[in-house]
């Protein structure tokens, strides 16, 4: 028995509603949440829903939770900026080492004319 069917039985749900989506970037998101809750469910053995109903955690703890989670997001997005800007460093360098060994190709060519 899978954790989402042992979590419905322990909630008393018996049947789930299955969802039609028009836009598969919704359907990926949404398929992300699920696997979410079935990691935190494994992770901690009781749904957010749980917590909640059964004052497992108050009000307060909820908020130091969003405040950790978007201090996170935005080390993650610093992160994602410099590798970013990384990846564009190195492109530029490439498109110039490139450019070099045109030009020292022709400049090769060049000389060897001007010899003459």
């Amino acid at each position: 028995m899978s954790s989402r069917e042992i979590s419905d039985a322990k909630n008393g749900i018996t049947s789930r509603k299955e969802y039609g989506f028009r836009d598969p970037v919704v359907r990926n998101v949404v398929d992300k949440f699920v696997s979410r809750s079935d990691v935190g469910f494994e992770k901690y053995g009781s749904s957010l829903d749980d917590e909640r109903r059964l004052k497992m955690k108050g009000l307060t703890k909820y908020l130091n939770d969003v405040q950790e989670e978007l201090m996170d997001a935005i080390l993650y997005i610093q992160a994602a900026r410099e590798e970013l800007q990384d990846l564009s460093e190195e492109a530029l360098i490439d498109r110039h080492r490139d450019d070099n060994y045109e030009y020292s190709e022709y400049a090769a060519d060049y000389d060897d004319e001007t010899e003459n």
